[in-house]
């Protein structure tokens, strides 16, 4: 199939976006990267009236530190995340995770923003960002505010964003003193969706892990974590014991759905065995 027809504008600045989408309003959607936006208005899933391209915005671009905190602008696409020494460095989760979105053309399209928006549970980003308590920052001709990442995603494909607003950047604390991250996912090939994925962090001291976050993807209808089994590894060394109790809460504490060719219980197997993978790593 090809895209419905629609008008096209290609903006150049905030202003005239918060403009063009107070005025079209439902009418309108936002193009990016458009790894995704594309495919959508490919196979008529998406029929906008007009198309607001933001690729041209200087605004939403860059990877840096401000204030303390690794900031990636909305534009800032996979590819740049994945070589980005600056992330490697503070937030070495994101760059574990790039390598798993889809194959290189993509990744040298999609952008941070597009992926978090879109909110696709078995997306990394959105998984990391719950890791990592991301902060999402949104803005619209009322000004800006921002989300932590726990408070965004709100359910499947869905955000607490409004109507008018656009991501612009997301904040996150940089790496920790003894901190470590860790990514891994599941699929039947490279660059295929993941079944399953887990981004974790936790300080390590001494043997033990601390502060433990693990943010699943893949399994309901957004990322989730595991309070219950991250409290249980809190102060303990990842040895046999503590994972066997580890994995028997996680099995109590996840609810995976099944999809066309994975059921709940295979979900439920592939999230334990990438816990133990992802828990050893920590703690190596």
């Amino acid at each position: 199939m090809k895209a419905p027809a629609f008008d096209y504008v290609r903006a150049a600045s905030l202003p005239q976006v918060f403009d063009l989408m107070r005025h079209h309003g439902d009418d309108a959607r936002l193009l990016a990267g458009g790894q995704t936006l594309v495919a959508t208005l490919n196979m008529r899933l998406s029929e906008p009236a007009l198309l607001i391209d933001i690729g041209n915005l200087a605004a939403l671009r860059g990877i840096g530190l401000v204030g303390g905190l690794l900031r990636i602008g909305a534009l800032s696409t996979h590819a740049e995340i994945e070589v980005s020494a600056l992330v490697a460095q503070h937030a070495p989760l994101l760059a574990q995770a790039a390598p798993h979105i889809a194959h290189a053309a993509i990744r040298n399209r999609g952008t941070l923003g597009g992926s978090l928006a879109y909110a696709d549970p078995a997306a990394e980003w959105p998984a990391c960002a719950l890791a990592l308590d991301v902060t999402v920052v949104l803005a619209s001709a009322r000004g800006e505010r921002r989300l932590p990442a726990h408070s965004f995603f709100t359910g499947l494909y869905a955000t607490a964003m409004a109507a008018d607003e656009l991501i612009t950047a997301v904040e996150l604390p940089v790496l920790a003193n003894g901190e470590r991250q860790a990514f891994d996912e599941l699929a039947r090939r490279h660059g295929d969706y993941a079944i399953c994925g887990l981004a974790a962090r936790a300080l390590h001291s001494g043997g033990r892990l601390h502060d433990v976050r693990l943010a699943f993807l893949g399994l309901e209808d957004r990322p989730v974590r595991a309070p219950r089994t991250e409290a249980v590894l809190q102060g303990r060394a990842p040895d046999d014991s503590t994972l066997a109790l580890a994995l028997q809460t996680l099995k109590a504490e996840l609810h995976p759905a099944g999809d066309l060719t994975n059921s709940p219980a295979t979900k439920q197997h592939l999230a334990g065995v990438l816990a133990q993978r992802v828990l050893r790593r920590l703690a190596a």
